[in-house]
This record gives C-alpha cells, sequence and structure tokens, in this order.
C-alpha cells in the first residue's frame, strides 16, 4: 500500500486493522468457515497474531465461538500474488469445500451482508468477481474447484479484470459480477473509506471497519 504519508508503524497498525476488521466480518457469515492465510515473514506473522491475540478479546458471543470453530490459518511462501491465490483456492478445494470466497486484507468495509451476496452468487455460477474502478478485484469466489490457472496472469495488469473474465468465458465457465467496491491501496481511498464507515455509523452499523475507524481517528488526530 501507498498511502502517502502514512508510513512505517503507522501503516503497519492500519493495516493490522483491515486484517482485524476483516476476519471480525467473516465471522458474521456463520453458514461459512473463515480462513486466514498470509506470507511466512516476520513482521506479516507478528502483525497477524497481534490481530488474532485482539479478537481473542474484544469478541464474545457467536463471534467468538466462530473464532474457535470455523476458523483456521495458514502460511504461504512469499511467491506472485497469483501463486498464492491458486494456492489458497486449491487448498480449500482439497480440504473439501465446494464454494471459495478469497477477500484480501485491504477491504475492511466490506460487510458480512456483502460477503453473505457473493456467496449466494457464487452457488449459482463458477465464479464471483468482485470488480474496482481500476479494473481490477477486490474479491473473486470459485465455485466447484480450480479450473482457471490464476498464476499466469499479470495481476498488476491495468487489464487484469477482463483478462481474467475472459479466461473463464473461453472456457465456457459461468460468472457473476458484484457491485463495483474498493481495495485499499492508495491514500486517495481513506477519504472514500472514511465516508463509507460514517454512513455505516448513520444506519446503526457501529461493528464493520470499527478498528479501522479507531487507528484512522488516531492517526488523524496526530498528522
Amino acid at each position: 500500500m501507498d498511502l502517502g504519508i502514512i508510513k512505517g508503524d503507522d501503516l503497519r497498525f492500519l493495516h493490522q486493522a483491515f486484517i482485524t476488521d476483516t476476519v471480525a466480518n467473516a465471522l458474521e457469515v456463520v453458514a461459512a468457515d473463515t480462513r486466514l492465510y498470509y506470507i511466512n515473514d516476520p513482521d506479516r506473522k507478528r502483525l497477524v497474531k497481534t490481530a488474532l491475540d485482539y479478537l481473542e478479546k474484544k469478541l464474545d458471543g457467536k463471534r467468538l465461538e466462530g473464532l474457535h470453530d470455523r476458523f483456521t490459518q495458514y502460511e504461504q511462501d512469499r511467491e506472485s500474488w497469483g501463486f498464492r491465490m491458486g494456492h489458497v483456492f486449491t487448498d480449500c478445494f482439497t480440504a473439501g469445500y465446494k464454494n471459495v470466497l478469497m477477500i484480501g486484507s485491504r477491504t475492511p468495509t466490506i460487510t458480512p451482508d456483502m460477503m453473505k451476496v457473493a456467496i449466494k452468487m457464487l452457488k449459482a455460477s463458477d465464479a464471483v468477481f468482485g470488480p474496482t474502478p481500476e479494473g481490477r478485484y477486490y474479491t473473486i469466489g470459485l465455485s466447484g474447484g480450480y479450473q482457471i490457472d490464476l498464476a499466469q496472469f499479470d495481476w498488476k495488469s491495468s487489464s487484469i479484470y477482463s483478462e481474467v473474465a475472459d479466461a473463464f468465458s473461453q472456457k465456457k465457465l459461468s460468472w457473476s459480477e458484484l457491485e463495483i467496491w474498493y481495495a485499499v491501496e492508495s491514500s486517495e481511498y481513506l477519504e472514500i473509506m472514511a465516508r463509507d464507515i460514517n454512513q455505516y455509523r448513520i444506519e446503526g452499523d457501529e461493528f464493520t471497519a470499527h478498528e479501522t475507524e479507531i487507528v484512522i481517528e488516531r492517526l488523524l488526530t496526530r498528522l
């Protein structure tokens, strides 16, 4: 992530909040298991441990039960993004899952309801794609198996969305499209994310992106 003046420890704290909120949101989807995949790197391992220790203390009720009963974590080799994505899907399908929805760690404002919609759509098609305004992805879901080798694509390409969609179409695989959303990759999305969090609070949602909101408020106060 390139978030301008937010660097170093501040950036790590923000990323940690993103991961915490994304896992917490996923645990709200009680009909699904939650798996956290992360690279085998000392800094990333510490970040993940801190996030999970915090959730252990913070969550209660069904959310805490979900953390204990429906959550597992896995380390990955430090390979290309496409390779790691492929490994996640292959690992999940090998474990017996029929529908797999992968969400990145830079989308803390995706609500549990949005995840449920994606899973519902996934059950009716071979894939579900969540596009970003730049023509990339904020989420990808596959059903039935790992039928397209995601490692073959250049995930930094500005046309990656259409390239992957075309690959599915060429194999006559069906796919559904979610609403356009965003992954926080640059500073311009901080304002958009803050606006969305504020809207959630107006609507009475005090849970989604809660930890991200706290970190952003602290950063803004200091900066």
